[in-house]
């Protein structure tokens, strides 16, 4: 029987592409599936063959003001990223759950975030099955702590837990001001109490899609059954067909190294261009980096947008902000890769990767020079340990099919 299934996407493109691939797989299955996120993603969303219910909210305009700016500067301290969200979502809260709210008209499914828990709400209020999705560990476990307070696992198992708990409270009193208002009056619902919404949906068992493998994040032996772990959800674009100068620079030497920091905005583009291009060149390669082509050299090639399923198996190396978007797809490839985080679970990522052997230990984008870039990339390069574990852990992912095993999950919800 085909269904409508909503998709809450809130953020940026490696928010974004991850769910319009478990979309086009639904959309494939008979199901209509409507994607919410920003307008800017239209082109994506319509590529995959789904409907865009827009949000007049654009991430690069956000991270490119001044909050912003001081959201980059935030790292993963808790209280510096879910304060941070607040001052720039507050504002524009009321109108943007009111879009939340009219996408969902017809829904037979609601999928997202557990950012404001809106799959919860809307389906208390519609009556129609949800399930959260997580990018990153978000479920309680004694095996380790949440990834934006990793000093908890000083302290043993019990505050490991309780970092999870400690964050999902900082996350509901962030959000608390404007959520309970809107469930009281748009969705007719009643507020919810001080400990806020997780409480609850972890004692109903409520399924959970952790889109990340269990080869780069091994499954905890203490979470439930409700949580699978169901692998990545990989976006592939087999069709793209590289414009001719792209081809021809990969063609004209050996393989360089990718640099690009995603929707990340960086206050000195032209500073960082100067420093990744400087690190190139005191480590002895090509590159490849994410920026304007009217700037390419004989070593360097600037590209705008190339598809990194495309692109990463073809380079040495990748070199990125550490979005888990990102990160699956450079570890698919069976590349080395270097994490330089900004903020947020990009340095959970990038300790992952060094822990897995995958690439060197992360480099904060804070402390990005010449010489430490320059180091880390002639030791992902030159280092055959961190290759042989690149290329093994690419094998592995590679066999995985996270999109099928999202699909079957969904199937039994509304079944």
């Amino acid at each position: 029987m085909s269904r409508t299934v909503v998709i809450f996407a809130a953020g940026s493109r490696g928010d974004i592409q991850p769910c319009a691939a478990l979309g086009r797989a639904l959309r494939e299955r008979g199901d209509t599936v409507r994607l919410v996120a920003s307008a800017r993603y239209a082109p994506l969303a319509h590529a995959a063959g789904l409907e865009l219910a827009p949000l007049t909210a654009d991430p690069t305009e956000i991270l490119d003001s001044d909050e912003g700016q001081e959201l980059l500067a935030g790292g993963r301290n808790p209280v510096r990223f879910l304060g941070g969200f607040r001052r720039i979502l507050g504002p524009l809260a009321e109108r943007l759950l009111a879009e939340c709210a009219d996408a969902c008209k017809g829904a037979d499914l609601l999928l997202g975030p557990t950012l404001g828990f809106l799959p919860a709400h809307l389906g208390e209020h519609l009556g129609i099955p949800w399930a959260l999705v997580h990018f990153q560990p978000s479920q309680p476990t004694g095996a380790f702590p949440h990834p934006f307070v990793p000093q908890a696992r000083l302290l043993g198992p019990w505050a490991n837990r309780a970092s999870f708990a400690a964050v999902d409270q900082l996350a509901w009193q962030f959000s608390r001001p404007f959520i309970n208002p809107w469930r009281r009056g748009a969705l007719g619902l009643a507020a919810l109490p001080a400990r806020g919404p997780m409480h609850r949906v972890r004692r109903e068992g409520r399924p959970v899609l952790a889109c990340f493998s269990d080869a780069v994040v091994p499954r905890p032996a203490d979470w439930p059954a409700n949580v699978h772990l169901t692998g990545y959800w990989f976006l592939d674009e087999p069709a793209y067909e590289p414009p001719a100068d792209l081809a021809a620079f990969l063609d004209a030497g050996p393989p360089p190294v990718y640099v690009g920091f995603g929707s990340m905005v960086v206050k000195d583009p032209e500073l960082t261009d100067l420093t990744v291009r400087a690190a190139l060149r005191l480590a002895g390669v090509r590159g490849i980096v994410q920026g304007d082509p009217a700037t390419s050299d004989d070593d360097v090639l600037a590209v705008r947008d190339v598809p990194h399923s495309w692109l990463f198996p073809r380079v040495a190396a990748v070199v990125h902000h550490g979005g888990a978007g990102t990160t699956a797809a450079g570890l698919r490839a069976g590349v080395p890769t270097i994490v330089c985080p900004f903020f947020g679970d990009q340095p959970y990522w990038g300790e992952r990767v060094a822990a897995l052997g995958a690439g060197p230990r992360p480099l904060p984008f804070r402390a990005l020079d010449v010489p430490a870039l320059a180091s880390r990339v002639r030791r992902a390069t030159g280092d055959p340990s961190i290759r042989d574990r690149a290329a093994a852990l690419g094998a592995r992912l590679r066999a995985e099919d996270g999109v099928a095993r999202a699909c079957a999950i969904l199937d039994s919800l509304t079944a």
